[in-house]
């Protein structure tokens, strides 16, 4: 096997060839975008289609190299927070090493229900968010409680049961040997041959990047960032 060394580092700090740098470059910043431009992008794109929305208004991120201290710079943890003019908080995460918990899908959770997507499996729970925004009285004389929950019940009447919550989930599998790639080159093909847009064209990808992309710029600054999902840009 050959390699254009000087080509695969373009920009990069020029350094004698290296196959850990060449093979695993995604372990440092000079050749990739880490753990936000490999992975959160993607969480992004799915979020977006499904809200059709054009990307976070306002994004903060924090992270670090936490384990993997064999030589690399990209963070191996990272958690970012992001605010949707449509109302709603994207919240997203990473994690290198093995937390004891494997989660890597969606949860939505909304007004009427939550809706988790994980690998082929799409689980929807409808029972409605709680009205209620509860109270403690504890500390109070058994007669002034009564009187605040009979009057916080008047303001705030119970909606929502334990028979609403044990209501069960519905759940939809996509078919066995179902796989999302091939959805994916099918749309591409298709459009290729028919000239029609694909479901995720250019701008479309480039503003779920540039909103993964406010991870590292968060992380770089040390505080919050914000963007302009239509235009793009930085504000």
């Amino acid at each position: 096997m050959t390699c254009d060394w000087p080509r695969f580092l373009g920009t990069a700090p020029k350094i004698s060839f290296n196959a850990e740098h060449f093979f695993q470059w995604r372990k440092w910043k000079a050749y990739g975008s880490g753990v936000a431009g490999d992975l959160f992008v993607h969480l992004f794109s799915g979020t977006h289609f499904i809200t059709n929305s054009h990307g976070p208004v306002r994004g903060i991120a924090t992270g670090g190299l936490r384990y993997w201290k064999d030589g690399r710079d990209a963070d191996d943890v990272m958690l970012g927070l992001f605010d949707y003019r449509e109302d709603f908080n994207l919240s997203v995460r990473v994690n290198f090493v093995d937390g004891g918990e494997e989660n890597s899908g969606f949860l939505f959770a909304g007004s009427e229900g939550t809706m988790a997507i994980d690998g082929n499996t799409l689980s929807l729970l409808r029972v409605p968010r709680y009205t209620d925004p509860g109270y403690t009285v504890d500390t109070f004389p058994e007669a002034m409680q009564k009187t605040i929950i009979e009057e916080h019940r008047k303001q705030y009447p119970k909606t929502v049961t334990s028979e609403n919550l044990l209501g069960g989930t519905e759940k939809f599998e996509a078919p066995r040997g179902y796989s999302d790639s091939f959805d994916h080159f099918a749309n591409f093909f298709a459009s290729v041959r028919s000239r029609k847009p694909v479901v995720e064209d250019a701008v479309f990808g480039y503003r779920a990047a540039g909103a993964a992309l406010l991870s590292n710029l968060s992380v770089e600054r040390g505080a919050a960032v914000r963007w302009d999902p239509d235009g793009m840009k930085l504000l």
